[in-house]
């Protein structure tokens, strides 16, 4: 619309050349679009927003800071943000004009319809855009035509059918329309077979519509959770091409699908913390189910979500073992939403069986009475447990996801840092988002000293921007790697290193140079370097099972140099899957709160990396003695212990670590509880790591609380001091 008036397109964090810019646009009448602004606008623009033209001279003049500006009468100003809800105070709304140009569902849906059928059927592509232009011309001709009989009527004299040219004018304009029609006919004939093959792929566009906007709402739970348009479709486009081919279209769809589907799953959770990997997986699933395959109600979302609005008092609570909170919501339930009419009545006639559900120790399995095992689906028995034991809510998501989209939709895959390495560019920043407790650092600097890669690193902070920017600098000519830690803290450098990042390109960055970020989550973090990096997070797995699995697919476990590198082999392996055990112990007690630890720490995986080194380190010191006593306290007292200000607390590690340091621990088949159900978990045979990675994946994907090194917790997480108390004893 603008180019060709020369739009002048820049940021304000250009500093000095986007003011110079700005100021000739207004002097010699350039159209200007600033890009990504925030909430609070510069007060520069002020007199530009407010029209504050004043004569001088009998000239136009306007105010830009100190400088006094001839203004052009051409001159136009547009302003973009890519905030996903800005919120602008009422001065500002009234100085603009507010358009949304977010993306709608069906306007993405049509614009990837384009992409898969550009890619699948080219030719049809092709000739549809080929009709397009054709119906163009054919308007424009038309219009021509009307023209030119308007022309001939409005300049003829006397009677027109005695005007020869009037009447050869209309003749031959008539015969040209004649053919225009025909052609359209044609065109609109063709297009709709070619609408009709289209059609076919419309459910793949579909999906990956529905799924973008579902990583859109992501960033609402944090704010590094940004994903740009060009990525999406760039991981789109990835899977049209690496999915499996088919000559049937409908196993082609489900191929683009499927594959699409987990791509996205797998590439957004390296980029999510723990606590969240469910939470999306859980999205995806129902945001497909209500827009897809119409089969969710989203009243039923809302109740799951929010427990349904109180507008009066509930009637009274006729049980004595059902809280009145639950009470309330199951009335909520009845009354208020569709298909659980009756709920009420129903609960005061049959308690006992709901009271069946409520003392069950996997309420998740248990059955429900009719008609309520034949009326509910899947989904909507997560409402009826919200209100029975939202304890257990969700360990029934992660069985809803799992029984709707796969197994491999609840196992995250770890962190693969060289697949991030190699998805990246010299352009692309890799961020890793922080967590207490998570530190990087190590492992970055163990692969890139893998790749034989110099790194030059730097702590943010007050006065270190201009060393950084110098290291990026001389980084992006000469080659190598910049790591720039702790971003949050350098809050007023955080514009300059977003226009670094932008300023980085094909052509001016060595291919070898890469830039990584480590932040805590911070909204003054660039939303732009956001979009348009590489994000992974570090955070310890959730679980006990997925905990194990991420110890063994680590460092240093993960190095056949450190696995098989004791001299007294066996022994280290099986006290080794014990260290692993009681790391993942302890971790796991976290989200107990109180009933876990009487203090919340963040053991980290350093501290899991010591203790495993001076295990290693020791049995190959100690030849003839097994030295568990000094394990004991280095591991206990020290790595993990020095974490450890409560006194009961520093007890329990201890006798948590007893049960997994001990001379027991040798004999076949030794299980880390006696309690009936957990056979399962034992010491696996000696072995190469395969082994031990095969023995952990068959474990429950949910610990079972009767796992003794866990605690006594049932699903009611009634008080865990009778497994303390144990652990004690046994201390």
């Amino acid at each position: 619309m603008e180019n060709k008036h020369q739009l002048q397109v820049f940021k304000l964090s250009g500093g000095g050349d986007a003011i110079r810019q700005l100021e000739n646009a207004v002097q010699f009448g350039f159209p200007v679009l600033i890009e990504n602004v925030g909430e609070e606008l510069d007060p520069m623009l002020e007199p530009l927003l407010l029209k504050a033209v004043f004569k001088q001279g009998g000239v136009n003049c306007i105010r830009l800071g100190d400088a006094t500006l001839e203004y052009s009468s051409n001159f136009r100003l547009y302003i973009t943000t890519t905030l996903r809800s800005p919120h602008y105070l009422p001065d500002v709304s009234v100085k603009v004009t507010l358009l949304n140009f977010g993306i709608t569902r069906e306007g993405l849906e049509d614009q990837l319809l384009g992409i898969v059928i550009a890619q699948e059927r080219p030719e049809l592509e092709e000739e549809k855009a080929r009709l397009v232009l054709a119906g163009a011309e054919n308007a424009r001709q038309l219009k021509e035509i009307e023209d030119k009989i308007i022309a001939v009527l409005s300049t003829s004299e006397g009677n027109i059918l005695e005007n020869e040219t009037a009447i050869n004018v209309i003749s031959s304009s008539k015969a040209l329309s004649n053919e225009i029609a025909h052609k359209q006919q044609v065109a609109e004939r063709t297009e709709k077979k070619i609408d009709e093959a289209r059609a076919g792929y419309k459910l793949v566009a579909q999906v990956v519509s529905v799924l973008f906007f579902v990583i859109s709402e992501l960033a609402a739970f944090e704010p590094m959770y940004q994903y740009s348009l060009a990525w999406f479709v760039s991981l789109f486009k990835g899977t049209i091409a690496k999915a499996d081919k088919a000559r049937e279209l409908a196993k082609r769809i489900d191929s683009l699908v499927s594959h699409f589907e987990y791509s996205l799953y797998a590439q957004v959770c390296r980029s999510l913390f723990e606590k969240d990997k469910l939470l999306f997986a859980f999205l995806m699933t129902v945001h497909l189910k209500a827009h897809i395959h119409k089969n969710l109600d989203w009243s039923h979302l809302r109740f799951l979500l929010t427990g349904g609005i109180s507008s009066s008092e509930p009637p009274h609570n006729p049980s004595n073992w059902l809280p009145d909170k639950l009470w309330g919501e199951l009335v909520r339930l009845s009354n208020d939403v569709p298909d659980f009419e009756g709920l009420e009545a129903d609960f005061r006639e049959h308690q006992d069986a709901f009271k069946v559900v409520y003392d069950a120790a996997d309420p998740v399995a248990a059955p429900l009475h009719n008609p309520w095992s034949t009326k509910l689906d899947p989904f909507q028995r997560l409402l009826l447990l919200r209100v029975l034991r939202p304890d257990k809510l969700t360990d029934a998501m992660h069985g809803f996801v799992k029984a709707t989209m796969g197994t491999k939709f609840v196992e995250p895959p770890p962190l693969d840092l060289d697949r991030c390495f190699k998805d990246s560019s010299a352009t692309t920043p890799l961020i890793f988002v922080l967590s207490p407790g998570s530190d990087p650092m190590s492992m970055l600097l163990k692969y890139a000293d893998n790749l034989k890669v110099q790194v030059d690193g730097i702590s943010l902070g007050q006065g270190q921007g201009p060393k950084a920017a110098k290291l990026i600098e001389t980084a992006r000519t000469r080659g190598g790697w910049v790591v720039l830690q702790n971003c949050h803290l350098a809050v007023s450098w955080m514009p300059t290193l977003e226009r670094i990042c932008e300023s980085l390109t094909a052509e001016n960055a060595n291919p070898a140079f890469r830039l990584w970020l480590t932040s805590y989550p911070s909204p003054d973090f660039p939303v732009a370097v956001l979009q348009s990096g590489i994000k992974m997070t570090n955070d310890p797995p959730k679980g006990l099972r997925q905990n194990l699995l991420g110890s063994y697919l680590t460092e240093p476990v993960s190095d056949p140099a450190f696995f098989n590198g004791c001299q007294r082999s066996g022994e280290f392996k099986k006290l080794l899957f014990g260290l692993c055990f009681f790391h993942a112990c302890a971790q796991e007690r976290l989200k107990f709160g109180p009933l876990g630890w009487n203090v919340p720490y963040q053991f980290s995986a350093p501290d899991f990396s010591i203790s495993a080194r001076q295990l290693q380190m020791f049995l190959n010191e100690s030849a003839d003695v097994m030295p568990l006593q000094a394990l004991r306290y280095l591991t206990g007292e020290c790595n993990y212990g020095g974490r450890v200000t409560d006194a009961h607390d520093r007890r329990t590690l201890m006798s948590l670590l007893a049960v997994c340091y001990n001379e027991s621990i040798f004999d076949d088949g030794y299980t880390f509880s006696p309690a009936p159900g957990c056979e399962c978990y034992q010491v696996p045979p000696e072995g190469p790591v395969e082994i031990y990675i095969d023995f952990i994946k068959g474990l429950p994907a949910a610990a079972p609380p009767e796992v003794g090194t866990l605690y006594e917790i049932c699903g009611l997480h009634v008080l865990c001091h009778m497994f303390t108390y144990r652990c004690l004893q046994l201390y």
